[in-house]
Order: C-alpha cells, then sequence, then structure tokens
C-alpha cells in the first residue's frame, strides 16, 4: 500500500470530527444523520451484527433503527480511552466505551467497543470497522433495561419493547 499525502494534523482533525460527531448525536445534541456526513458515498462500513453495510443510506437503514430508536437511543456517549493514529496508511484505531444514560440512580451502564477508521481525504472516511463483543453488548443492554424497569423510569412504550425482545428482563 502506497504512503498517504495526509498530514497526522488533518488525520487528526478528521478523527476528532468524527468523535465530536458521534458524542453530539448521542447526547441528542446533534443527530445520527450528521454521522453519514463523515463518510464517501461509497463508505463501507463493518458492523458486527449487520455485517458489512455499503453507502451512507446504507449505513443510515442500519443506524435509524440501532441507534435513532430505543434503546440505541439512549447511548448517550462514548467516551474515549485512547486512539492511534497510522500516518503511513491514513488509518485511526480508537477504543471507546458507549455509555447508556442513567437508569434513574446515577449507575453507570457501558461497554467497550474498537472503531478502525480508513482516511479518504476531505475529512471524510472510506471505511469503518467497529469490533466489539456482541454477548457484552447485549448483556448491557439487558442489565441496564433491568434497573430502569426497577427504578420505574421506563415508560410504557419502553418496557413493552423489553417484553417483547427480552422478556425475562421485565420484572413480574
Amino acid at each position: 500500500m502506497a504512503n498517504n499525502t495526509w498530514s497526522r494534523q488533518e488525520l487528526e482533525e478528521a478523527y476528532q470530527r468524527w468523535f465530536t460527531t458521534i458524542n453530539r448525536a448521542g447526547s441528542g445534541e446533534g443527530s445520527w444523520r450528521d454521522f453519514l456526513d463523515l463518510f464517501t458515498e461509497d463508505v463501507v462500513y463493518h458492523e458486527q451484527m449487520a455485517g458489512e453495510l455499503k453507502g451512507r443510506e446504507g449505513i443510515w437503514a442500519w443506524a435509524e433503527p440501532s441507534l435513532a430508536q430505543f434503546p440505541g437511543s439512549h447511548t448517550e456517549s462514548f467516551p474515549e480511552h485512547w486512539h492511534v493514529i497510522d500516518e503511513t496508511k491514513g488509518t485511526i484505531v480508537a477504543r471507546l466505551d458507549n455509555v447508556m444514560s442513567d437508569p434513574g440512580d446515577g449507575s453507570r451502564f457501558a461497554a467497550p467497543h474498537i472503531s478502525v477508521l480508513d482516511y479518504a481525504g476531505d475529512g471524510k472516511f472510506s471505511q469503518q470497522r467497529d469490533v466489539y463483543d456482541v454477548t457484552t453488548f447485549l448483556d448491557l443492554i439487558k442489565a441496564w433495561g433491568r434497573r430502569a424497569m426497577e427504578l420505574g423510569t421506563f415508560d410504557d412504550e419502553q418496557r413493552a419493547w423489553f417484553a417483547a425482545v427480552y422478556p425475562e428482563t421485565v420484572p413480574d
């Protein structure tokens, strides 16, 4: 693979824009639609449970129901543990947490993931690969939902979602 023509500063700025965008979307200050603007039209996104998503609209077909709707819409932040930049290949690797909203008692529910981003220039990425332990994420959602239901902070629609998807989490 040939050396890229991007400076470390350009790669860092693109990463910071990506990081800020996902955190704004998670917090509700921004939109997951803004996330799509970070990618080239022909982007390939590898999402562990959804598989290979092609193009911005392919990402949106996954992101809208997964991230913009319940319970994904309650993933409120993605704090960073670290990130590294491979200046030669234009690749950025980051370890982040997916943090769920407070279920009502100040407790923190989170699970880690790794994102690998391939830079394409002009502030855009041509590929993203997310790597995480699927079981850990499913257990996170269940534990968070169970706690919110114990505290009575879910509305009827949210409780019904859990009853349909994870009936074992719904208290009698």
